[in-house]
Order: structure tokens, then sequence, then C-alpha cells
């Protein structure tokens, strides 16, 4: 259920990926939210030491993995410092419950898995307090082949997708990963 801003408040993106930062501003602009964007934690400080005293910002989306191995949790500990009131959901592609919770204590209101669009992150904004109807589900185990593949495509994300040098952080000859990447996912 898409919001409307409140008080023509600001929406902050921390986002490094250029191309999806674009996007989700364009996506927001259409809805009638003003924003901004930051690649980072210094960018961040620098646009939020800029902003005139009138605007009100109110709404941040960070992503959790930045550039050189930079964490959005920072970027979430900074906000809530500048402004305990802004709304912040985090976006990632690499969900954990570690993660989750520090987002969460460092100020957080939401943290969502991407991928996640702009009617995700508005009903992320609108649910700020808990839901004890929430359903509680189990998450089989994942299986050893299941968590290496995973691991493999995160190592392979993190290098840019360099084979040679995702099998060298791995500790693997080329040729194997290489076998491993040729093979279909095993759930």
């Amino acid at each position: 259920m898409p919001i409307a801003p409140e008080d023509d408040r600001l929406l902050l993106i921390v986002e490094d990926d250029d191309s999806f930062a674009r996007t989700l501003t364009r996506s927001f602009e259409r809805r009638g939210w003003r924003v901004v964007r930051a690649t980072g934690l210094a960018d961040m400080r620098e646009l939020l030491d800029a902003l005139p005293d009138d605007d009100e910002l109110g709404h941040a989306v960070v992503d959790l993995k930045l550039a050189a191995g930079a964490s959005g949790l920072a970027c979430v500990q900074a906000l809530h410092a500048w402004d305990p009131e802004v709304l912040i959901v985090v976006l990632t592609g690499y969900a954990s419950i570690a993660t989750a919770v520090e987002a969460i204590k460092l100020g957080a209101c939401h943290y969502l898995a991407k991928p996640a669009n702009t009617d995700d992150i508005e009903a992320a904004f609108a649910r700020t307090q808990g839901d004890v109807e929430v359903e509680v589900t189990q998450r089989p185990t994942a299986s050893i082949k299941t968590l290496e593949w995973e691991r493999i495509h995160e190592v392979l994300a993190e290098t840019g997708f360099n084979i040679s040098e995702t099998a060298r952080r791995l500790g693997m000859h080329r040729r194997t990963l290489a076998r491993k990447l040729e093979k279909q996912r095993i759930k």
C-alpha cells in the first residue's frame, strides 16, 4: 500500500550501485517523493551537513553492502544518531539474521532482502511496529552443497564476477570452480 510523503519529507537513498539507485530514485519521484542520494558514509555525512534547515529528512533506504567492503550499518548508525526519528529501511542482497538484528539495534525500522521494489519499501516504512501475528515458518537447514553454492556466488559478486580471483579467494583451482558453476543449483 503506497504511502504519501508526510509534510513533504525527503527520502535519502544510500546505494553505491548507480543503476539501481537511479531506478529507485525515479520510482520514488514518480510517487511524489523528493529524493537525495549518497554512495556511502562520507558522502551521506556531507549531504546531511548541506541540507537546508527547512528540509526535513524523514525516510532513508540504505544498502547493507557498499563499495570497497563498506557496511551500510555504519550509515544506519550515523543516520540514527543524526535524527532518531528518521525511518530507515535496510536493503540487502546478502540477508542474514546477524545483520538484520544489528540493523534494527542500530536504528533501522525494517530490513528487506533484495529484490525489493518501491511498494515493498513504502510498506516497510508503514510497518514500524512489530507484528505478533506474523507467521512463524520453519526454514529447512540448507545442505552443504547449497551453502557452498551461496558462498561461491557471494565471493563472485565481491570480485565483480572474476573467476580467477574468486577461485583464489576460495582456495580452489579455477577449473574446479568453473565446473561447479556449470552445475545446476541444488536445493
